[in-house]
């Protein structure tokens, strides 16, 4: 008689659209917890800034798929590399991003680079960000949370970073993005951004990060022990 299954470690699936804290709070939350951390929203920019560097187009979704799929990528103390070379500045411009955003409409990339994230479920457990963990990734994660904030308050936040890094941009021009982002994940045909239905909604507009973090903390822990 064969010896049962292990139990999957557990996930705590963080989505939300863009600059409404997921990655910070996702990021916290693992430290705290000792977790492992994934920000799956790295390895479709990383998608996009090889797909940039190499000149492929960005609607041409048979050669991103390839791309996706041959990704020599490297994650390290806080840093990644592609292909040998550091892009960890180089993946958070907002040419990127914006890149980024419109490379995860293709369901090719998307099923490229979902192995690849689920690889990343491993002991003790996994606190995942991104578009679509609770959703597609990993739909049997113990806690769902879907993050939000207003499109103004997610422009001044994303105003505010580029600022800070001595990038000059407008916040009219970062909220048209930002609502045209939004407007492309969620309609997207593959994995659109929307709650998971068993998600927590959390609306971060006037919360301060320690304060969600905090809220996930109690979450999780409220979940995981009604589950013993």
């Amino acid at each position: 008689m064969s010896a049962p299954a292990s139990p999957l470690p557990p996930v705590i699936a963080i989505d939300g659209p863009a600059a409404s804290g997921k990655g910070t709070i996702a990021a916290g939350v693992a430290r705290a917890l000792g977790l492992r951390y994934l920000d799956s929203g790295s390895l479709y920019r990383l998608v996009a800034l090889k797909a940039l560097r190499a000149g492929i187009a960005l609607d041409d979704e048979a050669a991103l798929a390839a791309a996706a799929g041959t990704l020599d990528v490297a994650f390290d103390g806080g840093g990644v590399r592609l292909d040998g070379e550091d892009a960890t500045e180089g993946i958070r411009s907002e040419a990127v991003a914006e890149g980024a955003s419109r490379v995860a409409v293709h369901p090719g990339v998307r099923r490229a680079l979902l192995a690849r994230q689920q690889a990343f479920r491993q002991p003790p457990g996994l606190v995942a960000d991104g578009r679509d963990m609770g959703t597609v990734v990993f739909p049997d994660a113990r806690l769902k949370v879907f993050v939000t904030a207003t499109a103004e308050e997610r422009a001044r936040r994303r105003h505010k970073q580029l600022i800070a890094k001595g990038i000059s941009s407008t916040l009219d021009s970062l909220l048209r993005d930002i609502r045209e982002r939004d407007a492309r994940d969620s309609a997207r045909a593959t994995a659109p951004l929307k709650p998971a239905a068993d998600a927590v909604i959390l609306d971060t507009t006037d919360l301060a990060i320690d304060a969600a973090i905090g809220a996930v903390l109690d979450l999780y822990r409220t979940r995981t022990a009604s589950n013993r």
